[in-house]
This record gives structure tokens, sequence and C-alpha cells, in this order.
């Protein structure tokens, strides 16, 4: 019998909800939550998918399912006892704290950890060890937001809702792929337009992403610059008149500062710096200033910068000007990155925080947790951040690291000294829900934790609204859910250091939320008068929601208080600083990083489902076709991108959403998925080899979004490529045992891929790989093995001598024709594009025989594609598109309503209505369609 459970979405901070539904142990499928007010039944790509990449045959090639121990680095860990495990834990931890002190270890969790999970982290960290060497992923995601709310309105308090899209008149989105990042946001944005089609958007962006698809705006501005940007507007607000200055003088401080800093930030020298014109950069300000309400959205295009707390006072000291605050449809709106990382802010679980939004430097907040936990003392020597904290343990200083949730030998920049870290370390923990992800390699033991659909708890999202997580399926194998093994480690550590009274009396993820919910007493978030069976009865819930309230507040600061000694928001005097790294002559280009539309992160999850995979099928680096050109790069030619901190190689994709010396890499491809090794041996450890470890002075937050690097054409003249469908219960774990043979070229690629020609969803495997002689003939058997190609009735055609190899397997299919299952192409792979379509597509290939062993790229008969996947829900590929929209006459929203009709493209969850809409201004109409 179908159950089904309501529950969250484990992506982006939108916080959508879902409806799990179940059938034993296994979830069967997911749909957006009508009720949820988030986002009224809606899912991305990502979530409606949700149910593929917890399926058992997934879970069994993946997840992580009993305690493991690494006995020996480098070699395989062996399963231990929970017990065993814990008590490990406990002893090596202890034995360091007694021998080196407290801040000899640290904890590296995640925003995708659940509330009561971080406040069980952040009390083990603080209060029972007693060290601030507690710091998140949410560091590379949020800090620099947090920093930017707390030196303007007092409070890392958003203070704008999802409500206040329909109120706005102005929408300011900068620094936010929004139509990729948070889609679900998107559509409300869409819906605000069509509903109110003088609402203008302005859109600030190195890039042309989707969603300047929607703008009527769009400021192309140069990596960087987006303090000069924010401070030119402001000046031109002075100089037109468009200042509020009864709101100035009633609710702020600090203004007169600012002017002076602005009154240098003249049109000619903006223009110039920010790479922009002065009419557009005038519209821009008015726009903004004198706008009935103006809303802004923003992400990590001004978080993760070396002046992100700048960047992001910078954008709020315009709303202050302007009055834009406190109102509905007005106000500065930072968009969450992930699910959860509100609730760690809220529980203090950063280095520099402390419980319900306190300050680790002010002794009262100390005081006032010390209190609260029944400890003598908190510590008050500050904790070391993420970059601090992984190049502490590099150094030596940190001995023991404890990592839940998250990937850094993935995610974080500067992979080398990452991994330096995690080699130097005497002993690594890692609490994970996925045996995959790159950290799990450098564990000595590894603790299997629950994930999405398995967990209980809560999560708060980008407009403070705390909602339900809710387990649909027991958890796999000996999983545990997270909190519940802090607490086991806690209490065996507490009695390890000699503690007779435990301070982790928690026996449910309730009793931990309701502790934190205690901490929050009087504070900006106070959620005393919340509770589960509040929010069991009531639905998701925003905070504060104070003891005797019935609901909470949608926006803030509407009587002009803030939270600051004098009640006033603070204008910050904000100087233009330019990026860590600029470009130069020997690092001409800058690289920028961030989301595709159907990936998360480093993908442990996304990566488990093929069709994520069509959109953006494998690992590339954009750039722009004039600089393409001078260099002599061709389309899909391999390029060595190089920075001071290592190199990596990639194919290069020509883009018109890339500025002159630019160039754009998806941050997901980590070695999991693009690998190889150097000249001298050394691993490249995917995109984060050679991105920058500068940080924001405030935040800490590095500079993700600006590496200076070279792009210089590689010689591989030795390629290899090889495809294959493979049964489901098999295709992930080919997948992992590919990577070590990824590690064996100076380039590799290897990534999933699915289809659903013959009615049946299928997984394969794409392998890439690129060297400077072929190699041995070992290596390609056993990827020839790995794929199926090693069977009897394959065939093969090899000349050593030539460094030429051709494999192929061919199966009768139930309708009786033959189909091509597997192919291996080494050394002349120029017959890639019809023979991976015969494949990919599950074409009849009866007809072709030994012809597919044949050397050159011309099919000896044609053979046509699909072309690239545009819309993910129902598989439908741009040539679709373009022969259906040639036959569509009409207005361009007649056009895509035609369209829509036709082939549900766009219809489920809209993700590709941006790239649909660029799709219909670009085909032209057939005559015939016209007449």
């Amino acid at each position: 019998m179908t159950r089904e459970t309501r529950s969250t979405c484990p992506y982006c901070g939108v916080g959508c909800g879902v409806i799990i539904e179940s059938s034993g142990d296994e979830i069967t499928g997911v749909r957006g939550d009508p009720e949820h007010p988030a986002n009224f039944g809606r899912l991305c790509t990502k979530g409606s998918t949700l149910h593929l990449t917890a399926s058992a045959t997934v879970t069994r090639q993946t997840r992580l399912l009993q305690p493991m121990q690494r006995l020996v680095r480098g070699e395989a860990p062996s399963v231990v006892a929970w017990d065993t495990a814990l008590d490990n834990a406990a002893g090596k931890f202890a034995q360091v704290i007694r021998d080196h002190g407290p801040d000899a270890v640290g904890f590296y969790v995640s925003g995708q950890l659940l509330t009561e999970d971080y406040y069980v982290f952040n009390k083990l960290a603080k209060g029972l060890i007693g060290t601030n060497n507690i710091d998140t992923n949410s560091r590379l995601c949020m800090s620099s937001a947090v920093a930017g709310y707390k030196q303007t309105l007092g409070a890392d308090a958003p203070p704008a809702c999802y409500d206040d899209l329909k109120d706005a008149h102005c929408l300011f989105i900068v620094g936010s792929n929004t139509a990729w990042a948070h889609p679900i946001l998107f559509r409300r944005i869409e819906d605000a337009k069509a509903a109110n089609p003088a609402l203008k958007i302005v859109v600030a962006d190195p890039r042309r992403t989707d969603t300047v698809e929607i703008a009527d705006l769009f400021l192309p501005i140069q990596p960087g610059t987006d303090v000069m940007l924010f401070n030119g507007m402001l000046h031109l607000m002075l100089w037109e008149g468009w200042t509020d200055a009864k709101y100035i003088a009633a609710h702020t401080s600090g203004f007169d500062a600012l002017k002076a800093t602005v009154r240098e930030c003249t049109p000619d020298k903006v223009a110039q710096v920010c790479g922009i014109s002065k009419d557009d950069l005038l519209e821009a300000a008015r726009l903004f200033a004198t706008s009935p309400a103006t809303l802004s959205l923003y992400c990590q295009g001004l978080n993760q910068s070396s002046s992100g707390t700048a960047k992001n006072a910078a954008l709020i000291n315009l709303h202050l000007a302007t009055g834009q605050i406190g109102r509905a449809g007005a106000g500065p709106f930072s968009l969450t990155g992930q699910p959860n990382a509100m609730g760690g802010r809220e529980v203090g679980g950063l280095a520099n925080l402390l419980s319900a939004h306190r300050d680790l430097a002010n002794p009262d907040h100390r005081a006032e947790v010390a209190a609260l936990w029944g400890v003598p003392s908190v510590p008050e020597k500050p904790g070391k951040t993420a970059v601090e904290m992984f190049q502490a343990a590099a150094d030596g200083e940190i001995r023991a690291l404890w990592i839940a949730c998250t990937n850094p030998a993935q995610s974080m920049p500067d992979q080398a000294t990452v991994r330096r870290a995690l080699e130097r370390a005497e002993f690594v923990v890692v609490q994970e829900a996925f045996a995959t992800t790159a950290t799990c390699a450098f564990a000595d033991l590894l603790l299997p934790a629950t994930t999405w659909g398995e967990k209980e708890g809560t999560v708060t999202n980008s407009e403070r609204r705390i909602s339900r997580v809710r387990a649909a399926v027991p958890a796999p194998g000996e999983a545990r859910n997270d909190w519940s093994i802090a607490v086991a480690f806690a209490r065996r550590l507490e009695r390890q250091l000699g503690r007779t009274f435990t301070l982790f009396p928690y026996e449910t993820a309730e009793s931990v939320w309701n502790e934190h919910r205690e901490s929050t007493r009087g504070r900006d978030l106070d959620i005393t008068g919340l509770s589960y069976a509040m929010l069991e009865s009531a639905g998701p819930q925003q905070w504060p929601l104070k003891e005797g309230e019935d609901t909470g507040r949608a926006r803030l600061y509407e009587d002009g208080v803030f939270p600051t000694p004098d009640g006033r928001a603070r204008f910050v005097d904000t100087v233009y600083k330019p990026v860590a790294e600029a470009r130069e002559a020997r690092h001409p280009f800058s690289l920028n990083t961030g989301r595709l539309r159907d990936q998360w992160h480093g993908m442990s999850r996304t990566g488990t489902a093929g069709r994520l995979f069509g959109h953006v099928p494998e690992p590339v680096v954009q750039m722009n076709a004039q600089d393409m050109a001078r260099r002599q790069i061709g389309e899909g030619d391999l390029v060595h991108l190089t920075s001071k901190r290592g190199s990596i190689m990639l194919p290069a994709r020509a883009s018109a959403e890339v500025g002159l010396s630019q160039a754009f890499v998806a941050m997901h491809w980590g070695e999991e998925y693009l690998s190889g090794v150097s000249s001298n041996g050394t691993r490249l450890a995917g995109i984060n080899a050679i991105t920058t470890p500068a940080f924001c002075p405030t935040s800490k937050q590095p500079e993700l979004k600006h590496a200076a690097v070279k792009i210089l054409k590689a010689e591989l003249p030795w390629s290899l490529l090889a495809m294959a469908w493979l049964p489901d219960g098999e295709a992930l774990a080919a997948h992992r045992a590919l990577q070590q043979a990824m590690a064996l070229f100076p380039f590799a690629t290897c990534v999933p891929f699915s289809g659903n020609t013959q009615g049946t969803e299928r997984t394969g495997i794409l392998f890439r790989a690129a060297a400077h002689d072929a190699p041995d003939d070992a290596l390609i058997e056993k990827i020839e093995t790995l794929l199926g190609l090693q069977a009897a009735d394959a065939l093969r055609y090899a000349d050593r001598r030539r460094g030429q190899r051709r494999s192929a397997r061919l199966v009768r299919r139930a309708d009786g024709s033959a189909g091509l299952e597997a192919f291996l192409l080494g050394g002349d792979t120029s017959a890639e594009a019809w023979i991976a379509t015969l494949l990919r597509e599950e074409l009849p290939a009866q007809s072709y025989g030994r012809l597919l062993l044949s050397p050159g790229s011309k099919a000896p008969v044609a053979v046509q594609s699909r072309g690239k996947t545009v819309c993910t829900c129902f598989s439908v590929a741009d040539a679709a598109i373009q022969t259906e929209l040639a036959r569509c006459a009409g207005t361009p929203d007649e056009r895509l309503a035609k369209l829509q009709g036709a082939l549900k493209c766009g219809t489920n969850c809209g993700s590709c209505i941006p790239e649909l809409k660029r799709m219909v201004r670009a085909t032209p109409v057939e005559a015939e369609a016209l007449s």
C-alpha cells in the first residue's frame, strides 16, 4: 500500500514542500506539496526526481550502510560495529584534547543538516570540548550575507518574504542566476511579471544567464565590481534627489561618511570600472530609487567574494537611502543557497556565532549560552573558519577532524591544501550518507547517516519559514540520524573527559529542538510560541513567533526600529576594492564558477540520476567565441585551465553567456566526474583545484566567484570514448570503479546518462579520456570489462602499432531488432557523433554490424540526432522544439503556448521556460505556417 508523507526538498533554500510516496521500505514517488507556502505544489527538475535518487538500486550502489574503519590509509575500509566505531572516535578525540588542547580538534558540518543536528554539534564543540573550531559549508555560501545583515540592520534576519514578489514594482536581481539556482522562486517572479507587466526587472551579472531572459534592463558588469556599481547608483540618487531624507534622518545613522565615499564614484568612473554604459547606470538607479516598492534578490555573486560583506552592505545601503525596506514589496532579500543554512545560522553553527544569533565576541552572550547549557563558560577565542580550519590541519595545528554531511575534498577552494590537511590530520571522521564522495577516501572512520526521506526534524528557508522534515521510510542498513550519532559520540567523550553528568539528555529530535527554542527567548528570532505540534497542525511558520502569538511575522522592520543599540539601521562606508586576484598577462582570464540547472553541489545525490545529465551532459569550460578564435581553440578542443594553485583540463565550448576575457565552469565537477593526473603524478581534483582560498576579511567567505587563470590549448593526440547501457543495479557501481581508471589518464571524465526511447528509462555510463600516447591494453580491457565489452559476442578491432582500438556490442531487443548496447573508440574518435547517437537514442543498428569498427567520422547510413535535452521532465530535445516552432505562428507568447501544447515542454517544473523563450525568439516561422 502506498503511503504519503509530508516533508521538504533537500536542495536550495527556497524550502519547497514535498509529498513523499512510499511502499514498504522504499520511496516510490514524489510530488510538490500544494499546501506548502514556499512552492504551492511546484517542484524543479531536481525536486521532481528525488525518488529516483532514493531507489533501492541507488541505495545499494552508493550509500554508506555500515560503520567502517580504515586501518591503513589508502586501503579499503572494513566494517565495524557502531559501539566499536564510537568508542574509537571518542578515544582518539579525547587523546588529542588531552595531549594538545581542545583547539586541536575541529568540526566541519553542513547547511544540509537539520536544525536539530546542527544544535547538537554546536553544543558538542563549544559546550563540551571547549573549542569554537566548528564551521560549516555555509561559510562558502551565506556568511557574507550574515555579516552584511548584521553590519547594517543589526541582526542576521532577512526582512522580506516570498509574497513580496507580487507586491514589488521593481526587482533588482544581482549576483544570482535565480532561474537555475532557485527555479521555483523564479516561477513566482514569472507569475509576478505576468500579473503586473509594469513590473520592472533589473539583472546585474557578469554572465548573460537564463535569468536575464526576464530582465527589462541587463547590467553585464565586470567580475567583482558590485560595490562600485552600488556606490555609483547611490551617487546618482543623491545627485538626482532620489534618496529619502526623512527615512534616513528618522531610522538610520552613518550616512555622512558613506556620502563622502560615493561622491568619488562618478558615472564616468563606474562605467569604466564596471564595463557598463552611463545611461544604463542612470536607469538602474532611477528604477531602484523611484519605484513604489523595490525588492532586491541576491546570492553567491555577492557572497562568494573577497569583498562579500561590503557587497552585501553596499546593496543594503541603497535600500536604507531610499526607504525601500520594511514594507510590502520592498527590502534586501538574500536567497539562501542550501536547504537549512538558515537553521545553522539560528543555532550558531559557525565559528564566530552562538545560539540564537548571539555573538561569540560578546561576553554577555557567552554567559547566557553557558547558563543555558549548564557549563562554566563558553570559550571566547574565535574558532577557525572553513578555509582557516583546513589550513590549520595542513599545518599540523588541528589534528583531528570530524566532517558531517559535506564533501570538502570537492567543494572547498584550493584543493591541494585541503587534501594535504586531510592527509596530515591524525584522525579523520566522515559522517555521511553516501560512500561515493571524494572526502570518504580520506576517512579513518566512516559513520553512516540518514538522508532525505529518512530524517526527522526541522529546516528554515530563505524567508525565515520553519518546516517539519519527516521520515517516509526506515533508515537503510545501520544508518543513524545525524543528531543521534553526535549525541552517542558526545556521551562517550564525556566519560573519557571525566564528566559525571551528561549535557546531551536527548532521546528524540523534538527534545533537541525544544532546547534550541528556549535559547531564542527574547532574541530577534524568538520562536517560544512555536512547537512541533503547531508545525503539525498549522503547517510551516515564519519567525519571530513569540510565546502567546498565533502566527509569525511575514516581514521585518515595518516600524523602522532595528535590533541595534540605538534602534537605527547603520549605513556602512563601503569602499570599492577589486577582486583579490586580478587578471594579468600570465593569467588573463577571469574564471567564474556556479550552478547548473539540474545539478546540486557535489552531485552525490543528483549524480545518481542519469536523467539530470541531459541538459549539460559533461564537464566543459564556457568561453567567449572571440577568445576561442584568437587562441585557435576549436569547439570541443581540450584546454588547460591554470591558476597559481594548479591546473585542470576541460573541453572548451563557445557560449554567448560569457564576456570577453572571462570563462565559466560549473561548481559541481569534482574528481568523481572530472579527473586526470598531471605530468608530476598529482591527481587533478576537479574545478576547485584552481579556485582561490582568498576570503572576505569580515565574513571569511572565499572568493569562489573569481580566480585569474590562463587558458591554453592542450596537446593530447590520443583520445578515447566509451559508452554503454548497463543494468540499473550496475551502472553507478561501474561509475565508481571507473574512477580508478580516470586517475591513469592526463584527462578523463566519467558521467551517467539516461534514455527512454523504448518506453523504459535506462541508465548508461559515458567515459572519455585523452593522453599523449595509447595506454597499455590492460587498462583499456579493464574499461571494456566494466562496460560489458569483453563479452564473447562483442565485436573488436585493434591496431596497437597505430594506437587504434574499437569495440562494440549489439543485443537483440524485444521487438526483434538489434541495438547498440556498448561501444569504445580508442585513437580515432571522430565517429563519436553518429555512433553515440545510435546508442543513446537506441536506434536500430542491425544494418551497421562491423561497419561500427570502421575508421573515420562519416556514418555509413545517415543518423539523425535528437539533439540536446532542453526539457528534462519530458525529455524534449532542441531539434524537436525547433521543428515545432517552425510551424508555430503568432506572438512570442502564442508560439510558446502552442509549443507547450504540442510537446509539453515547460509544463511541469518550468525550469526550461527561459531557454524555451530564447528559442522562440531565435527560431523563424516557416512560410507555410504564416500563410
